[in-house]
């Protein structure tokens, strides 16, 4: 390794620090804290989604469930409902199963290493380091994207990350860009501050490098093509599907929702009995119904995988019918029922046009 490239990792973590003293954020909600209850749930919930959008999130997470005991005690329902239109399920399901150990098998205290975090459902390695450095000073790095961003960039690495080698290596390469003046000590403001970096300096377009303290030394700088880092060819195959959705709501404005299986897309959320075609929609119903049927212009619904064009059908029936036999098992819910209910958005989209 070169003399250049080894001054540059050692002073990389302590510049950071410096720098976010002065300049990074302290006015998130889930900041100025060492509680690992308040920095996990943030740093679940920022998982693939905006700060701007979090906020509100989180605000009402904390007001309803003010300790991990408390959302351990929880029924998912609930929390799916509080979750609702935040995306990305899977993360609120985990987050609950997680809360729950760590009141049944850690006595409701969180394990203070991102090894032992590690351990807890939905806790990966980055997010695992993030509760460990920022809330125990632990010496360990974080890599989520916009730390990606921020390291390839100052380093110049341009392997593929589509590679788990790869990404494997840089890696090992962020643990040795920790700072190295009262580490223990220095660790929450360097996390903080490498995020507050890709956050707000080292954006995906139009980074401002004017603003960025290490920017005298980043190669990505120096070659004037910071938007090509980092590198990662693999690119997530789409696909479509077309789904019909039937709404049975009665005259009082009740729906009649069944509960998802816990595995799949929008696992555990409520939703319209939904049906893979027009004529299967159909067939289910009694012939006499049929008619009563009334079909609305498609909406499209983006997925991270794929993309749902949903087709509503509408059909208006009393609440004393027993719609189990035709459409399974489900239930009516009032319109007061709906604010907290877990639904998919698109769902929650057509109870209230």
């Amino acid at each position: 390794m070169s003399e250049t490239m080894t001054t540059r990792k050692t002073n990389f973590g302590d510049t950071v620090v410096a720098w976010q003293k002065k300049h990074g954020r302290h006015d998130l909600p889930w900041q100025n804290t060492q509680d690992p209850y308040v920095v996990w749930l943030s740093e679940i919930m920022l998982q693939q989604t905006q700060v701007v959008t979090v906020r509100e999130y989180f605000a009402r997470f904390m007001a309803r469930f003010p300790t991990v005991a408390d959302l351990a005690a929880a029924h998912q329902d609930e929390v799916l409902g509080l979750w609702s239109g935040l995306g990305y399920y899977s993360r609120a399901r985990n987050m609950h199963r997680a809360a729950q150990d760590v009141v049944a098998l850690h006595g409701g205290v969180f394990p203070r290493s991102s090894a032992m975090l590690q351990t807890l459902p939905g806790i990966g390695r980055s997010t695992a380091a993030a509760v460990a450095s920022l809330c125990f000073g632990e010496p360990i790095a974080i890599l989520d994207g916009n730390v990606k961003r921020v390291l390839t960039r100052y380093l110049g690495f341009k392997e593929d990350l589509a590679s788990s080698r790869v990404e494997k290596d840089l890696w090992a390469m962020a643990q040795t860009m920790l700072p190295q003046r009262e580490v223990s000590k220095s660790m929450p403001r360097y996390t903080q501050g490498v995020m507050d970096l890709g956050a707000t300096v080292c954006t995906p377009k139009k980074p401002k490098c004017e603003q960025c303290p290490v920017a005298q030394v980043c190669v990505a700088k120096a070659q004037g093509r910071p938007e090509n880092y980092p590198v990662k060819t693999r690119k997530l195959k789409r696909s479509s599907e077309q789904l019909w959705l039937l709404q049975v709501q009665s005259s009082t404005g009740d729906v009649w929702l069944v509960q998802r299986p816990q595995t799949g897309v929008w696992a555990g959320l409520y939703c319209l009995p939904e049906f893979e075609s027009f004529d299967a929609l159909q067939a289910v119903l009694p012939a006499k119904h049929r008619s009563e049927l009334t079909e609305s212009a498609a909406i499209k619904h983006v997925l991270t995988h794929k993309d749902l064009h949903l087709h509503p059908v509408t059909l208006p029936l009393p609440r004393s019918t027993k719609l189990d036999t035709w459409l399974g098992q489900g239930q009516w819910f009032a319109p007061s029922d709906w604010p907290t209910l877990g639904l998919p958005a698109p769902v929650r989209q057509l109870l209230l046009r």
